[in-house]
């Protein structure tokens, strides 16, 4: 028989934390780890749109990150978990700047702001580049409302979404789209 997906524990509007400790789900911790999982979830439509097989496959190992980062939120910082979880290594952040320097040595240098658009990839590569910045953003909220968030996760995040940007202009390239200046109202 399979199990069911369904528990019913969470009608009451609280979940529990890894650990055991149950909070509504409204709480900040929830809603930096269901933003992971937005990014996440949104970057699986990305790989689905992208053809460059190396770029497909570094956002499969994000994926996997992110999954890493979204269990270490969804731990009750002051229990220990009964289980053993992946860790975040700074190699994570290494290979992010690496692929940015790589795809940035190819590409002109940049003289505007550069609007979103152009082809679908790039803009759901831009959108979910803003997902990471949020979820960024919700980590930082947490760390400064007393609650325990790993540094690396919010270094990790922040080279993500750099990584997202680059991506967009790289992936541009290769389809032949031109970018999109920014050309302020004077």
């Amino acid at each position: 028989m399979a199990l069911k997906i369904y528990t019913k524990t969470g009608d009451d509007g609280t979940t529990s934390l890894i650990g055991g400790t149950k909070v509504p789900k409204s709480h900040l911790r929830i809603e930096a780890y269901g933003t992971v999982d937005e990014l996440n979830s949104y970057l699986g439509l990305c790989i689905d749109l992208l053809s460059d097989e190396n770029s497909r496959k570094l956002l499969r190992e994000v994926q996997d990150r992110l999954f890493t980062i979204g269990s270490a939120l969804a731990c009750d910082p002051v229990k220990e978990p009964g289980m053993k979880l992946p860790d975040l290594k700074e190699t994570d952040v290494q290979v992010l700047e690496k692929e940015i320097d790589r795809m940035t040595g190819e590409l002109p240098a940049m003289k505007n702001f550069i609007l979103p658009g152009g082809h679908p990839t790039l803009s759901h590569l831009h959108i979910a580049r803003c997902v990471c910045r949020r979820t960024e953003r919700h980590c930082v909220r947490l760390e400064l409302e007393g609650e325990e968030v790993a540094p690396l996760i919010i270094q990790y995040l922040n080279r993500l979404s750099d990584y997202l940007f680059v991506l967009s202009r790289y992936v541009g390239q290769q389809l032949n789209i031109s970018e999109i200046p920014w050309k302020p109202r004077v």
